[in-house]
């Protein structure tokens, strides 16, 4: 007796199902932040800083290989949301264009859109945790009298 493809599909479902369980949380986690925080940076960031992290010349600053991401980690949610005007220095080159701000993005919509972008572009930071979003928006405003005059510390 020849299998039918209904017994074939299910077997293969099967597998996959398997080793899907066979992953730990953490990879389940990183994989959804990663795939919601691409989507989100298609619609948000892309326009900037371009499809692949490549900046737009000396408007817009790079994100691959990022420098600036590694040491501004606790600072990035607040660049999210609430955008960045000033000179920075990113792997050696000024840039001085102002970042808008995304006041309506949710701290799991920051978190995701980190994800992606401290994961992709050369970068390797591991997920950045919606808790780590509101822990750094918090701490940010401690520092600030007013959201519209954020001072980032460098």
């Amino acid at each position: 007796m020849k299998p039918s493809r209904i017994t074939y599909l299910a077997f293969v479902c099967c597998g996959l199902m398997l080793l899907a369980n066979c992953q730990g949380n953490m990879d389940i986690k990183t994989a959804q932040y990663y795939t919601n925080g691409h989507q989100l940076y298609t619609v948000h960031c892309a326009n900037c800083h371009g499809d692949k992290g490549e900046g737009l010349a000396l408007l817009y600053p790079p994100l691959n290989d990022s420098d600036y991401l590694q040491q501004h980690r606790n600072q990035l949610p607040a660049i999210v949301l609430y955008g960045l005007s000033g000179e920075i220095t990113v792997s050696g080159q000024q840039y001085n264009m102002p970042m808008p701000a995304n006041p309506q993005l949710s701290p799991v919509e920051i978190a995701y859109i980190l994800a992606y972008v401290t994961n992709s572009f050369g970068n390797k930071s591991g997920v950045v945790s919606e808790e780590e979003v509101e822990a750094s928006l918090q701490q940010i405003k401690k520092e600030n009298t007013s959201e519209s005059t954020l001072v980032l510390r460098k």
